[in-house]
C-alpha cells in the first residue's frame, strides 16, 4: 500500500467531486450545445461563489500554468503592439510557470526584475521597495500567495497595499494561488488584486483543468475560436469545470477550509515534532513558525549527508511518496527556490518536500516518521 505525502504536486482524487457532463459542444447551438453551454455556465457561477466573486471574472483554463501563462504573455503582445509598457516584478521563488515565463519575456527585451525574498521565503515590504526603479514603476507585479516548496504565505494584502500607497501608474497585480485554494483563507476582492490562477487538481479535482480570475480583460496572447470571452480560446471542458465547482465547494469554501486547516495544523505539528527527534533532519526554513505565516501541509526538511533523490527513492522503495521540490522542474537539480532563501548548495541537493493533504491520517504520519528513521539509520 502507497503513503502518499506528495499533496503539493498533486492530490489524490476525491471521487464524490469528479462530475460527468453533456456530451455536446458548448459553442454548438442545437439542444446538445445549449445543454452543454448551461452546465459549464453553472459551473462558472459555482466556482464564483466558492472563490466569493463575481462570475464575470472567472475564465477557464487548462492549467493553473496557462492561467499564469495567458496573464504574463499578455504584455508581452500589448508591448509589441504599443511599443511600450512598464516592468515586470516576480519574486524569486515563484512556481516555474511563473519564473521561466519571466525569463523568456526578459529574453523577448522586456524589462524584467526579480523581487528578493527574505530568509522565510515571503516578500516583505523592504524586498519590493528595493525592486522598484525609481522612475519607472512596473506595469505588473506577481506573487504567489503560497509557496509550492515551502508553505511560506505572503501577506497579499499587506503587499498590495504597499503598491498601491505608491500612486504611480496602475500596477496589475497577479497573485498565483494554486496552492492557496482550500488550503488557507483566500479573500480575492479584499486584497484588491487584478488576476490570480487556481488549479483542480491540488484540491482533489481532475487534471486539466485550471481558473484564471481576472478584474478586467485582458489582452489575450493568443487567439482562436473565441472562447472564454476571447482569453482562452479552445474547446471547453465541462466535465472538468464542473468537478472543479464541487471541489472548491468541498474544500475551499470558508468553513470547510478552516476545518481542514485545524486538522492539518496538528498533523503537522505531530511531523515536526517527530523531523526534530531526529539529529540529522533540519527543517527548511530554520526560521519557520507554525501559524498564519506558513501553510501547514508542506514542509521543507533537509537530510545530513543524504541527497534528497536518494532519500527520496529509499522513501519510495518503503512505501511513501514524497518529492524533492515542484514536481515542473523535477529532472532538474537545481533548487532556485532554496537558493533565494539563502541556503547553501549541499544542503540545497539534501533537500526534500513532504506535502500532506485531506486524506492524511496522523497513523500515516507517525508510519511515515518510523520510515523517515529507518532510513537515517542506514543511510
Amino acid at each position: 500500500m502507497i503513503a502518499y505525502f506528495d499533496w503539493a504536486a498533486t492530490a489524490v482524487a476525491d471521487p464524490e467531486v469528479l462530475a460527468s457532463a453533456p456530451f455536446g459542444n458548448p459553442s454548438s447551438k442545437h439542444t446538445a450545445g445549449r445543454e452543454a453551454k448551461a452546465a459549464y455556465e453553472d459551473a462558472r457561477n459555482r466556482c464564483a461563489g466558492a472563490l466569493g466573486i463575481e462570475p464575470r471574472h472567472v475564465y477557464f483554463t487548462g492549467s493553473g500554468t496557462e492561467a499564469n501563462t495567458i496573464v504574463l504573455h499578455s504584455f508581452l503582445r500589448r508591448k509589441l503592439e504599443s511599443g511600450g509598457t512598464g516592468a515586470i516584478l516576480y519574486s524569486a521563488v515563484e512556481h516555474p510557470s511563473v519564473r521561466e515565463n519571466c525569463r523568456l519575456l526578459r529574453h523577448y527585451g522586456m524589462d524584467v526584475r526579480e523581487i528578493a525574498v527574505e530568509g522565510d521565503g515571503r516578500v516583505s515590504a523592504d524586498t519590493l521597495e528595493k525592486a522598484f526603479v525609481a522612475g519607472k514603476p512596473p506595469a505588473l507585479v506577481t506573487v504567489m500567495a503560497v509557496n509550492n516548496e515551502l508553505g511560506s504565505v505572503n501577506d497579499i494584502a499587506g503587499l498590495v497595499s504597499w503598491i498601491r500607497a505608491r500612486g504611480e501608474r496602475p500596477v496589475h497585480i497577479h497573485v498565483d494561488c494554486v496552492q492557496a485554494a482550500g488550503k488557507v483563507p483566500l479573500a480575492l476582492t479584499e486584497w484588491d488584486i487584478d488576476s490570480a490562477s487556481f488549479a483542480a487538481h491540488k484540491i482533489c479535482g481532475p487534471r486539466g483543468i485550471g481558473i484564471l480570475y481576472l478584474r478586467k480583460p485582458l489582452i489575450p496572447p493568443y487567439l482562436g475560436g473565441g472562447q472564454e470571452s476571447g482569453m482562452r480560446p479552445g474547446t471547453e471542458n465541462v466535465a472538468g469545470a464542473l468537478s472543479f465547482a464541487a471541489a472548491l465547494e468541498k474544500y475551499a469554501a470558508p468553513e470547510r477550509c478552516a476545518r481542514y486547516y485545524a486538522e492539518a495544523a496538528a498533523r503537522m505539528a505531530r511531523f515536526k515534532e517527530g523531523i526534530a527527534s531526529f539529529d540529522r533532519a533540519h527543517v527548511i526554513p530554520a526560521v519557520r513558525a507554525e501559524g498564519p505565516g506558513f501553510s501547514p501541509y508542506i514542509l521543507q526538511v533537509s537530510l545530513d549527508g543524504i541527497p534528497g533523490e536518494v532519500f527520496a527513492r529509499a522513501l519510495d522503495e518503503k512505501g511513501f511518496c514524497i518529492s524533492t521540490g515542484s514536481a515542473c522542474s523535477a529532472t532538474k537539480i537545481e533548487r532556485p527556490v532554496l537558493f533565494a532563501i539563502g541556503v547553501g548548495e549541499k544542503q540545497r541537493l539534501e533537500g526534500a518536500r513532504f506535502s500532506h493533504g485531506y486524506a492524511t491520517t496522523m497513523a500515516e504520519i507517525d508510519a511515515l516518521l518510523n520510515a523517515v528513521g529507518d532510513v537515517l539509520k542506514t543511510l
